[in-house]
């Protein structure tokens, strides 16, 4: 039988969006850590390189370097008022310095083999599946489930890794709110938004307005149904995505294989910094300093569901990251009302 969870969250839900910087999303937002740049254009029809190696280029000038501009409240509206709301946490970083495939890894299995996405010509690290422990295996060892909400096998890199690409439980998108309606959550779920909401940049029609309401309408189904008492909701961005941020992240590990001229020997974790945004009934009021990264929510299923380390950045002793318990006040009366989607 499942040992019962160490707080009254029974329903973690990690929604992941992807490829901005905190400064581009909430650099102007009241009393957070950010800066105030050029507005950004909606949609940004071009997809910034945002590799490992776009991130050593970072602050090379425009326009090699990274974008020097950012969103306003105006333009993802649903974002702020969750902001006001709950959490946002301001010292939030991504785990590897470069773009989505690593980053999503270790949102998923604790760690990455790779510092860039795989590709047949990148052949300076493995290539997928890859037989690496993860967090959904590791629930489902203990008697949790688990969920991988997506329409897109590129959305999710679930099926990169060889024990979980053929489970029943990668499950669609549009299930999620069907879920939700009859009850049901797992332990854990990954939620992925559809192309055109996902925020991606690089396209013809606007992606950020459109995909912040989508993410505003999944924490509404949750918000509407019977799980909102006992439901943790984590929003974040996979990576930088080609923006800018003002801080720098720490470098605490190096990569030890090879790659283009610079890569052996260079910063691979921690990346820049992403918004994070963490919405329940138990969520703390404001912003939150403390340090985090992707593998803080991790660290706070396995805490929060009594499961073992899985082995990967979340066992390295005296690691920086923590495991995101101070974002909630579990002593607290739950505020269970249904959140707005209006910024004050």
């Amino acid at each position: 039988m499942a040992k019962g969870p160490a707080s009254p969250i029974e329903h973690v839900v990690i929604i992941v969006k992807e490829n901005h910087t905190f400064d581009n999303y909430f650099g102007t937002f009241p009393g957070a850590a950010g800066t105030t740049k050029p507005h950004a254009p909606d949609p940004e029809k071009s997809d910034p390189p945002h590799d490992h190696h776009a991130w050593l280029h970072r602050g090379d000038p425009a326009p090699g370097g990274a974008r020097r501009l950012q969103y306003v409240q105006a333009d993802i509206p649903a974002y702020w008022a969750l902001a006001q709301q709950y959490t946002l946490c301001d010292q939030y970083y991504t785990e590897i310095a470069s773009q989505s495939e690593p980053n999503h890894l270790v949102l998923i299995a604790g760690t990455s083999p790779l510092i860039d996405n795989s590709s047949a010509h990148r052949t300076y690290q493995p290539q997928p599946p890859y037989d690496i422990n993860s967090l959904p295996a590791t629930l489902k060892a203990a008697g949790h489930d688990w969920r991988a909400y997506s329409d897109d096998r590129l959305a999710s890199y679930f099926r990169n890794i060889k024990a979980l690409a053929n489970d029943p439980w990668n499950v669609s998108g549009s299930q999620f709110d069907q879920d939700c309606a009859r009850g049901f959550l797992p332990a854990v779920s990954w939620m992925y938004a559809p192309g055109g909401f996902s925020e991606h940049p690089g396209g013809s029609k606007p992606n950020v307005g459109p995909g912040s309401a989508w993410t505003a309408a999944r924490v509404a189904a949750v918000a509407k149904s019977t799980l909102w008492p006992k439901t943790a909701i984590f929003i974040t961005w996979d990576d930088f995505g080609g923006w800018y941020d003002h801080i720098e992240p720490p470098n605490v590990l190096q990569w030890k294989g090879g790659g283009p001229a610079g890569y052996q020997g260079s910063q691979f974790r921690y990346g820049p910094r992403v918004p994070c945004l963490v919405v329940s009934p138990y969520a703390r009021v404001g912003i939150d300093s403390v340090f985090h990264s992707h593998i803080s929510l991790v660290k706070f299923c396995l805490r929060n569901f009594g499961l073992p380390p899985l082995g990967g950045f979340d066992a390295l002793p005296g690691d920086k990251s923590d495991d995101m318990w101070g974002c909630f006040d579990f002593a607290a009366p739950p505020r269970l009302g249904i959140p707005t989607f209006a910024p004050k």
